[in-house]
């Protein structure tokens, strides 16, 4: 194998248990509230494995969360139609949304699915999205470029 890569799954590994361990930290050791979501997981894969890629740049990390979670929000408590017909249209307008503001991020496309399944309420935006979100920015941001010398954000 590759030193190169073993290297690099090396960190993005190390890197991603960090910043989810600060994120469950919060969650279970403190009284702030919730502050992990599923997608933040496969968030990590981008900022840490592949942090040049315009998927893993951070308006594209923070407005892909908060577009789709909007977005499922918005159909959760707004289109009144079947969960399994709003599920899949959340799904695909967060899509459709994250791609025309160009700040496409893949593991955002599942947020409405947590949203709506979670039936969460609007402090959802607040807590783990925004601020979730914003935690997992610093992490990547020093992480990447104090630790690695990245150039991140591009």
């Amino acid at each position: 194998m590759n030193k190169e890569i073993i290297k690099k799954s090396f960190f993005a590994g190390l890197f991603s248990f960090i910043t989810i361990f600060a994120l469950t930290l919060l969650t279970y050791k403190t009284e702030y509230g919730l502050f992990l979501i599923a997608s933040f997981g496969s968030s990590m894969v981008l900022l840490y494995g592949y942090p040049e890629s315009p998927f893993a740049q951070p308006k594209n990390i923070f407005f892909g969360h908060v577009l789709t979670s909007v977005v499922g929000i918005f159909f959760l408590y707004f289109v009144p139609m079947p969960i399994y017909i709003i599920i899949p249209l959340a799904v695909g307008f967060g899509v459709t949304i994250m791609i025309i503001c160009n700040v496409t991020h893949p593991p955002a496309g599942g947020n409405p699915i947590i949203v709506i399944i979670g039936s969460v309420s609007f402090e959802y935006l607040i807590n783990p999205i925004i601020l979730g979100t914003l935690i997992i920015l610093i992490f990547g941001v020093v992480l990447n470029r104090l630790i690695l010398k990245k150039k991140y954000p591009l």
